[in-house]
């Protein structure tokens, strides 16, 4: 690779130590962890109106806290008012859950919060999180104090920083899985978790650990991925290099085999290679993907090698992939003969009042341990009689007979909380579900749905069959209206048969919002009706589908 030297990209291995936007400036100035003994005695104490910009758009969101987009504001203005023009005086603020795991005692806690102080908001988000709104900054410090009293944090739930790291939903249960990556991520969040070494970063950091391909490891900036080497035994794949927002990459693999017992201090690894040689320049180049696509993968594996491990990694082989992803709902044996319940709500929305409903069902039916998903779906784990606790989780409106239309509809926040929609995402999604449910109940197909509010892919709208990204577009009267652009034929963790592929934009295809049911279910039958038979998917009827079969 050949780079002009001239142009300085703000590469700390390179002596680039100028910061060279405001968040490099922020960040150098003081290390984003510490703002908490500010939240903790003066915000919280002197109210909204004491906090200077750069911690309240900047260093809160290290502790999990983002400013709210004010009500009333619509999507058109999103792009052209001023930070202190978008923000609310309340906070939305997520819950690290690393590997998705709670128990009982979590899980309650998490509901009395959200009744307490979050007006009975919760959303499991897709990346195993637990995300509140309406947080006043009066509370922060006494939902920490009770959040780390049942072991839950939210440190760098946010920020250029580590983020929460995705596991399989089943690691230690499943009969599929050989060897269980959740040791490795306590290992990483008891190390590395809050490191001042690692603070900052030049962008997020998103990585997971998993012997199952049950989580969306090429789109993480590091994952590992279960392979059985044929000498050494089970370990992981190591991929790098993914993350989708307006510049959609999908990892490489490394080539590279990791024992269980090295998984953090390969992780470590990666994360100082991106502390140092990631971009700080633009915030827009700032992600690990940028570096290993100039790089390439093999350059990038020399140099964490040499300069980070001080030894070469065993090559290793390729992991056995399924033909489509995993959701784990419905009623499933584990491999002790207990039995674990996937249940799915509407596109991850709950609340504080359902989740401790949650917690009674769980614990009445003999289990302590539940799972988030990153699919925005909830498992209860270690049950014996999973029939009564099927009928429990219905009452709540958590399906564990789920419709293919709720079990694979993912939303992001959209414009109801977040600053940067454009459009409403989960209430239309809720719209289209049962709106789908209704038209095409007798319709099987495994299609998956994701809508995004704006760009950022939040919901990774690319790698969806039907990706719905929110933008703007002109309705038949001539005035502007919430809309998506429509991405087709995205998917993930596809058998070694087929490949991992972005979503495709065709041209001029986009929908009025309120328009969606109908675009959606005439897709859905075009095709139902052109396949070539029942073992045809959706991705592959559209590589050879009309146009006139894909316009609304």
């Amino acid at each position: 690779m050949t780079r002009d030297r001239k142009r300085v990209d703000g590469q700390w291995a390179l002596g680039e130590r100028e910061p060279l936007n405001a968040n490099e400036q922020f960040k150098q100035a003081e290390d984003p962890l510490l703002v908490r003994e500010r939240i903790e005695k003066t915000y919280a104490r002197e109210g909204f109106a004491s906090i200077p910009p750069d911690d309240l758009r900047g260093r809160f969101r290290w502790w999990g806290l983002y400013t709210q987009r004010r009500p009333g504001i619509d999507g058109g203005r999103t792009a052209t008012l001023a930070p202190e023009e978008l923000d609310d005086e309340y906070f939305m603020l997520r819950v690290r859950v690393d590997g998705g795991g709670l128990n009982v005692a979590q899980l309650r806690e998490i509901a009395a919060l959200s009744t307490e102080f979050a007006r009975d908001t919760a959303d499991i988000t897709d990346r195993q999180n637990i995300q509140f709104h309406w947080i006043r900054v009066e509370d922060v410090p006494e939902i920490w104090r009770r959040l780390e009293a049942v072991g839950l944090s939210t440190t760098e739930a946010c920020g250029d920083c580590p983020r929460v790291i995705l596991g399989s939903p089943v690691a230690g249960v499943s009969a599929d899985e050989v060897l269980d990556g959740t040791p490795a991520i306590r290992e990483i969040t008891e190390r590395f978790i809050g490191d001042p070494s690692l603070s900052n970063l030049p962008r997020k950091f998103k990585s997971s650990v998993s012997w199952l391909p049950d989580v969306p490891f090429q789109i993480h900036d590091l994952s590992f991925l279960g392979a059985e080497h044929p000498e050494l035994g089970p370990g992981f794949d190591l991929w790098v290099g993914g993350g989708l927002s307006t510049n959609p990459r999908l990892a490489d693999r490394a080539g590279a085999w990791v024992p269980l017992s090295e998984v953090a201090e390969v992780w470590a690894g990666v994360a100082g290679l991106f502390r140092d040689y990631g971009y700080r320049r633009l915030r827009n180049r700032a992600r690990l993907k940028f570096l290993v696509a100039d790089w390439g993968v093999q350059r990038f594996r020399e140099v964490l090698e040499q300069e980070y491990l001080g030894r070469r990694l065993a090559d290793g082989p390729a992991p056995v992939l399924p033909a489509s992803p995993v959701d784990h709902i419905g009623v499933h044996k584990q491999r002790d003969g207990l039995h674990y319940v996937g249940a799915a709500p509407v596109v991850g929305r709950v609340s504080g009042t359902r989740l401790a409903a949650l917690a009674d069902a769980a614990e009445a039916h003999g289990s302590d341990r539940l799972r988030l998903t990153p699919y925005q779906k909830v498992l209860v784990l270690d049950v014996a009689d999973p029939e009564p606790l099927v009928r429990r989780l219905e009452s709540l409106d958590l399906r564990v007979d789920a419709s293919p239309w709720r079990r694979a509809t993912m939303a992001c926040t959209g414009l109801e909380y977040c600053k940067l929609a454009i459009v409403e995402t989960k209430a239309r999604a809720a719209e289209l579900v049962a709106e789908l449910e209704r038209r095409l109940g007798d319709q099987r197909a495994d299609i998956t749905i994701n809508l995004n509010g704006c760009p950022n892919a939040c919901a990774r709208t690319q790698v969806a069959d039907i990706g719905l990204k929110g933008q703007l577009i002109t309705g038949p009267d001539g005035s502007q209206a919430e809309g998506f652009q429509v991405h087709l034929g995205g998917a993930l963790s596809l058998s070694q048969e087929d490949e991992a592929a972005l979503g495709r934009k065709p041209r001029g295809v986009k929908v009025l919002a309120d328009d969606l049911p109908d675009f959606v279910e005439n897709l859905v039958r075009n095709y139902r009706a052109d396949r070539a038979d029942e073992s045809e998917t959706f991705t592959q009827w559209l590589t050879r589908a009309e146009d006139s079969q894909l316009t609304p």
